[in-house]
């Protein structure tokens, strides 16, 4: 057992064995855990059954062929990743340059125009309580664990996002949460209001979302 496995659990231990030695047979993996072979077998079968672990039959010089078991690239996303420094790095050397601050700023417009032309079509024909589902639906896949709420007979509505995957991005470069509020009012074609942010301090980020001005006067 690698000595930094300690406090772990077998799930963790076994995670990080295939991940260190690379393709592994129970039997190896029964003595690098010190567990009966029985038990890693189930554990190794559950990872199978969620797309983590994967399995292959080796022939050997002698006696049957041996099940040799690595991690799936779907497992890559379970060890520790630190994209927001790389980004921030990345970022700050281009802050250096005398035009930076532009570069910047085109960089986070452009993201925000491939995901309006990605989306748009997904809002195509809908209503704006359906669109703000979708948008939900849409940040919801991005990890940003979204939720919506209609406030009244259907003309307001508040989106939230409990996490956001580029906080440490967004409260340098605020650029970044200008984007996303920009990205929300084109693909709901709607009034978008941030009233709290993460990257502010705030427990989450807050939209209020309406139909435009000249819409509700249309119908006034």
């Amino acid at each position: 057992m690698l000595p930094h496995d300690e406090g772990r659990t077998t799930r963790q231990q076994l995670l990080q064995t295939l991940r260190t030695g690379g393709g592994s047979s129970i039997a190896s993996l029964s003595q690098a855990l010190s567990i009966t072979e029985m038990g890693v077998r189930r554990h190794v079968q559950a990872l199978e059954r969620e797309g983590l672990v994967e399995a292959e039959t080796v022939k050997q010089a002698m006696g049957r062929p041996v099940s040799i078991y690595r991690l799936t690239p779907r497992a890559d996303d379970l060890f520790p990743k630190n994209y927001p420094q790389l980004a921030l790095d990345l970022l700050g050397e281009l802050d250096d340059e005398p035009a930076g601050e532009a570069i910047i700023g085109r960089m986070f417009e452009g993201r925000r125009d491939k995901l309006i032309a990605r989306h748009k079509s997904a809002m195509a024909g809908a209503t704006l309580e359906e669109r703000v589902a979708e948008l939900a639906a849409i940040q919801q896949a991005g990890g940003y664990m979204s939720h919506w709420e209609r406030d009244g007979a259907g003309e307001r509505f508040t989106l939230y996002e409990y996490n956001c995957p580029i906080a440490q991005v967004a409260g340098k470069y605020r650029e970044a949460c200008r984007c996303e509020q920009q990205l929300f009012e084109a693909l709901l074609g709607a009034e978008v209001k941030r009233t709290e942010c993460i990257a502010d301090g705030g427990a989450k980020c807050a939209y209020a979302i309406r139909r435009p001005a000249k819409e509700r006067a249309a119908t006034s």
